[in-house]
């Protein structure tokens, strides 16, 4: 089973554990700093399962003295070098400089709902906490100092005592020196090039050591810390937990100095940026309002508990791509825990158990599905003029307020889509189908667009042309952003200004800059009246009001068995359509539509697949395209594109008129492929024309009686419309198979309207 980090580290620990981990509050709280709370929280929760009584402590390190500032500060601030943190004025002037800090990882931990209890280091040593073990650590300095030596191979001088003072006189701490202990009193020296960062004042004398006058130094403060609370678990960071290290040290020293039990050691690696540890005094790293800028508080607690602890991290976040794979990562942990609830429920087992506790660990609150829409691509609308309507209709608001943040502050240049206001200088280099494609586009502007179909016939447009879809893009792209990539294009365009796309393909068209003013096409469609051609029965007006049928007469057309030219186009269709799944197939409104279509008149849509949706299997379950004639082929290809059905029938074979209507019981229709006649079940829809039907179920089969073959010289044309399958949806699959039909066997329309 893949356990999560934290079950495994604690799966053979038994009885109530204490926790402890601290901070010291000398500078921003980043991402680093945040790394070390959320993993013991996360160490606590776990524990807390096996034991409530568990407990968890963070104390905040305010005895420790001023070593380094943050760059901001060193002006203000560099006189308190030395010092400890609780004598520092605070930045703001209010307070105190470890209460400044402190204050802003309190606000931490309340936004990342981390449990530990606070104590300040500065107010055990005033409340006398740790007079036991200094005076324990002072009688048995000599006893230290071996343990140094045999532990890390750090050799003390034989008058070091492990203890500091706060001078008397400048109230440095760093800067101080204990060079005796006669049991009650130290004697110490503040020397003035004790260390490089602080300058002593000289003073000597003997002071109590106890009740707030000095500090342990850290090492053995650490093992009085656990001595103190009788810690049980603490994690460290990898420097301070190497064998010889730190911890080590500590270790010893609680055990063979205070008689205690040494924690459970839990080393982990720091978080990185730019191969650097962060630090909060000398301000390496993103800060944690920073942070809180670009991501929600659960996904800042799943960035640093997805990965085991002892694996190394590195949180660069200028300048790449980190943020929008953590979010990605999230949506994957969020669908194995809300599916892996799912297979529990139904007694299944096959669940990430990693991913899914990383994610049920991260929550602030009860766990949600987060958006389904991936960041990369929320950065990519928050950059488009427009979108807030999206935005908001998918729920994307909270979101888009992150991507915005790393759009301006963080994504990398090739992340940042800015629409520029005059024509770039690239498009001087379109070829003449990148303009012509871009020609075809602005003709289509003033339809009314929905942003999947218009990606759609985007794809479409350029193979009309022959243009490479990479070269397609591209040229829209250099059009509008000066760059030959860009967010989708369907949705860049809408979210413009439709004039101003115009303007600015037209300006590409070399000289033809007037192109898009005079060659406006006509908007709205074509309404044919002409009951004595096709009518719709009333009958089936009143119980499907969507319905529409497009109606087209072709005159003198020659077909052919095969045509090289619609060949390729099939096989580039077909190779467009390489990554086509059954799944996606069941998602597209129009096929929806007829399966709805058939379901409301009684047929089982599972047994007679709609002409799109079968057409589109085959492709789906590489069984390849028909070939029939040219004709056929030519409109197929059509039918793939758009997802709506269109037949062509003999029209030489038709007797006028005809309708669509409710088949009656009793009527009948020999089909293609078959030698016996079928029955039409009473309510079947389908085309009728004075002889009987040509078509069965509105789009399913056809006649023999009406087929289409080389012979034939005339066409009728259907193209079939229902629910989200509009009038003008259906005017332009007609007005294209009609096209598609002309280029590969002549003719000329002699009649074209829709009828509804």
């Amino acid at each position: 089973m893949n356990m999560f980090w934290a079950d495994k580290l604690l799966e053979n620990v038994k009885g109530k554990q204490i926790i402890n981990d601290s901070w010291t509050p000398s500078g921003m709280v980043h991402a680093g700093s945040i790394k070390g709370p959320v993993l013991h929280d996360v160490i606590y929760r776990v524990a807390k399962e096996k034991n409530p009584k568990t407990e968890f402590i963070f104390g905040i390190d305010d005895m420790d003295p001023v070593d380094g500032l943050p760059k901001e500060l060193l002006k203000t601030h560099e006189k308190y070098f030395g010092y400890p943190l609780f004598l520092v004025p605070g930045p703001n002037n209010k307070g105190t400089f470890a209460d400044y800090f402190m204050d802003k990882m309190l606000d931490v931990f309340k936004k990342l709902n981390i449990a530990g209890k606070i104590y300040r280091v500065e107010k055990l040593y005033k409340e006398g906490k740790f007079n036991e073990w200094i005076k324990k650590a002072l009688d048995n300095a000599d006893k230290i100092r071996k343990i140094y030596k045999e532990v890390s191979g750090s050799q003390k001088p034989e008058d070091w005592f492990p203890f500091q003072v706060i001078c008397p006189n400048c109230q440095k701490l760093g800067t101080t020196k204990v060079i005796g202990w006669d049991g009650e009193k130290v004697e110490f020296i503040c020397e003035e090039n004790m260390v490089n960062w602080a300058k002593g004042c000289g003073e000597r004398g003997e002071m109590s050591p106890f009740n707030g006058n000095g500090k342990l130094v850290w090492r053995v403060e650490w093992a009085a810390k656990w001595a103190l609370f009788n810690i049980t678990i603490e994690a460290a960071g990898k420097d301070h937990a190497s064998k010889g290290g730190s911890y080590d040290v500590s270790g010893k020293i609680c055990e063979e100095v205070f008689g205690k039990k040494m924690p459970m050691k839990i080393p982990y690696e720091h978080l990185l940026s730019g191969g650097k540890k962060m630090s909060s005094s000398k301000g390496i790293g993103l800060s944690s309002d920073d942070l809180f800028q670009v991501m929600p508080p659960e996904l800042i607690r799943f960035s640093i508990i997805k990965t085991p602890p002892n694996q190394a991290v590195e949180f660069t976040v200028y300048n790449t791509d980190l943020i929008p794979k953590i979010y990605d990562s999230y949506q994957k942990a969020s669908d194995e825990y809300f599916s892996s609830r799912g297979r529990s429920a139904s007694g299944g087992n096959n669940t990430n158990e990693e991913l899914v506790k990383a994610f049920e660990l991260s929550q602030i609150e009860k766990p949600i599905h987060p958006p389904r829409i991936r960041f990369s691509v929320l950065a990519q609308w928050v950059q488009m003029p427009n979108m807030e309507d999206e935005i908001k209709k998918e729920g994307l608001g909270k979101w888009a307020r992150y991507a915005k943040v790393w759009v301006e502050k963080y994504a990398p240049e090739s992340e940042k889509f800015l629409v520029q206001q005059k024509i770039p200088d690239a498009v001087k280099n379109l070829s003449q189908k990148q303009k012509e494609f871009l020609r075809k586009i602005s003709s289509e502007l003033d339809k009314k667009w929905d942003a999947e179909d218009f990606q759609k016939n985007i794809y479409g447009w350029s193979k009309e042309i022959e243009l490479p879809s990479k070269d397609a893009f591209s040229s829209i792209y250099i059009s509008l952003l000066g760059k030959d990539h860009g967010p989708k294009a369907a949705w860049l365009i809408l979210s413009l200004a439709k004039d101003f796309v115009k303007k600015r393909f037209a300006e590409t068209y070399s000289n033809d800059t007037y192109y898009y003013t005079n060659n406006k096409r006509e908007s709205g469609f074509q309404k044919l009246n002409n009951p004595e051609i096709f009518l719709i029965d009333n009958e089936v007006k009143d119980k499907f009001p969507s319905i529409s049928v497009g109606v087209a007469i072709i005159k003198g057309v020659e077909i052919k068995k095969i045509n090289e030219n619609l060949e390729k186009e099939k096989k580039d269709l077909s190779k467009s359509l390489g990554g086509l799944t059954t799944e996606a197939i069941n998602e597209y409104l129009e096929v929806l539509s007829y399966r709805r279509l058939y379901k409301e008149t009684g047929i089982d849509w599972h047994s007679r697949r709609p002409s799109p949706e079968a057409l589109l299997r085959r492709v789906a379950l590489k069984k390849g395209l028909y070939n029939v004639n040219t004709c056929v082929d030519a409109y197929n290809l059509i039918v793939m594109k758009n997802h709506v059905s269109v037949g062509a029938f003999d029209l030489d074979k038709i007797e006028f008129p005809t309708s669509l209507r409710f088949a009656k019981e009793g009527e009948e229709i020999l089909l293609l492929g078959e030698e016996t006649q079928t029955k039409y079940r009473k309510g079947e829809i389908a085309y009728f024309d004075q002889k009987g039907g040509f078509n069965l179920d509105f789009n399913y089969r056809d006649a023999q009686r009406t087929l289409v073959q080389l012979s034939t010289k005339n066409l009728y044309i259907n193209v079939d419309g229902v629910y989200d399958i509009s009038p003008k949806k259906v005017e332009e699959v007609l007005r294209e198979a009609c096209g598609k039909i002309i280029k590969y066997c002549g003719g000329e329309i002699e009649l074209f309207g829709i009828v509804y």
